[in-house]
């Protein structure tokens, strides 16, 4: 058993993204191996990737294993050809360049992620059963305390300019990380409460699952 707090924990926002390497293909094995000519990664880089594997899609990866040609999709499993099938792994790794640090976070808060059910009964059954189907939509939304002249802030408002996917790293006191990717919105009108902190608040639409090291 264990308890943490959350104190001390930094958040960052990948600013700079390299060229997209494009990935021939990705095996089903646990850990997974990408094929991608020349790619250059070296391992623990960060990438992006696209493939047509949806549950792999648009999430934040670490390389391991890196050799000329391959390299490993850290802790991805991609044995089960049901939900990884064989032939529709191609697509493209793009690398992680530069991140920046939003400081100044006054709350972390996340919202959505909540397991759906389809209701059925059978016509003979005096109850009904349920079966779980997909989660709902889920975002996280980020108080800062309102400083536009922060290297934090600005990069948030040019990405919600562009509304473009963008990779946040969540770095805990332990030094283990959480990888969202998603589209940012940033209110740059702050909330103005007699006697409390102004704040701004950002809110990450994730486009795929979270990855944790």
């Amino acid at each position: 058993m264990a308890a943490r707090l959350p104190d001390g924990s930094t958040v960052s926002i990948a600013t700079t993204y390299g060229a997209a390497k494009t990935i021939t293909s990705i095996s089903n094995a646990n850990p997974a191996v990408a094929t991608a000519a020349a790619h250059g990664f070296a391992n623990g880089d960060l990438v992006v990737i696209s493939s047509g594997w949806q549950r792999l899609n648009e999430r934040v990866i670490r390389v391991a294993s890196s050799a000329a040609g391959t390299f490993n999709l850290e802790g991805q499993d991609t044995t089960s050809t049901q939900y990884y099938p064989t032939g529709s792994s191609a697509g493209s790794a793009t690398p992680i360049s530069t991140w920046t640090q939003i400081s100044q976070i006054l709350e972390f808060t996340t919202s959505g992620g909540d397991q759906q059910f389809a209701n059925f009964s059978f016509l003979e059954e005096d109850f009904e059963r349920q079966l779980p189907t997909i989660t709902s939509a889920q975002s996280i939304t980020i108080g800062i305390a309102d400083d536009p002249s922060l290297p934090g802030y600005i990069a948030l408002k040019a990405a919600s300019m562009t509304r473009a996917n963008r990779a946040i790293r969540l770095t805990l006191p332990d030094g283990s990380t959480i990888f969202y990717n998603g589209i940012v919105s940033l209110n740059e009108t702050p909330t103005l409460s007699k006697g409390q902190v102004m704040q701004v608040n950002a809110t990450f639409s994730l486009q795929s699952r979270p990855t944790r090291y």
